[in-house]
């Protein structure tokens, strides 16, 4: 009886965090470079009450009786699959067509990726992303600038003092991993390299598999809200027939001990 309630209990914390993750992608909706996650399931060891029973009527052995215990999550991966391209005013959006990340240096010296290409400055001129972390390799805006140029391939050119002359101060590169999905969720759309995603490979972009730059543009969300609603409706179905199932246990267990009390 008490093991029905066990099972029970890790199907209900399993679509609690399927609820979770779900919610998560629909409040990014709107957030730029987003991925959506997705909860991966496995199912426990099931316990086996015999490991073979003789047919008496057949003289064979029947296969173990196995009842199951459970489930449990073992990952919440990102798709990195691309969102849609918008057009905007602003010459430091950019936005990746294809595969690659952008570099990031955080404020600990660490490098993380991301796919968001909304793009500022900080006092000194220098490219950064929404939170402030460094444009890896960093590049600075001289303070005369007038006009800014990234081109498909990455180069940074400025206009200064309004003049049509453009000059170079930059590159920016992508990296891209064997396994994307290995990746590490920092927050803010950022992502740090893990073992399962492989060591970052630079390149430049729109050569050898990396995907261009879009100056004005930014990718957003790859979250389908309709699709997610859909797996919100059949997670919290999921979720109330495991909680009834708990509700028979429980009747199934008063009426067991009334009877016990005669």
């Amino acid at each position: 009886m008490f093991k029905q309630f066990r099972v029970a209990a890790t199907g209900m914390s399993a679509m609690e965090k399927d609820l979770i993750t779900i919610t998560d992608n629909v409040s990014n909706v709107k957030t730029t470079g987003f991925k959506k996650a997705r909860v991966e399931f496995e199912n426990l060891f099931p316990e086996i009450l015999n490991e073979a029973i003789a047919d008496r009527e057949k003289d064979k052995i029947s296969s173990s009786i196995e009842f199951g215990s459970g489930v449990r999550v073992v990952g919440t991966p990102r798709d990195f699959s691309a969102g849609t391209i918008e057009v905007t005013n602003n010459p430091l959006d950019i936005a990746i067509q294809g595969e690659g990340f952008i570099q990031f240096r955080m404020a600990d010296g660490s490098v993380a990726y991301s796919r968001a290409g909304n793009l500022h400055t900080d006092s000194g001129g220098r490219i950064t992303d929404i939170n402030g972390n460094l444009l890896e390799p960093e590049i600075t805006l001289p303070q005369n600038t007038t006009g800014v140029i990234i081109t498909t391939d990455g180069t940074v050119l400025v206009q200064e003092n309004n003049e049509i002359q453009q000059r170079q101060i930059g590159q920016i590169n992508l990296v891209r991993f064997v396994n994307p999905t290995g990746l590490s969720s920092l927050g803010g759309n950022l992502y740090k390299e893990t073992d399962a995603s492989g060591e970052p490979l630079d390149g430049v972009p729109g050569e050898n598999g990396f995907g261009s730059i879009a100056q004005f543009s930014l990718e957003s969300s790859n979250v389908d809200v309709v699709q997610e609603m859909m797996r919100m409706i059949m997670t919290q179905r999921a979720f109330d027939v495991i909680s009834k199932a708990i509700q028979s246990g429980e009747g199934m267990l008063n009426s067991a001990i009334e009877v016990a009390r005669g």
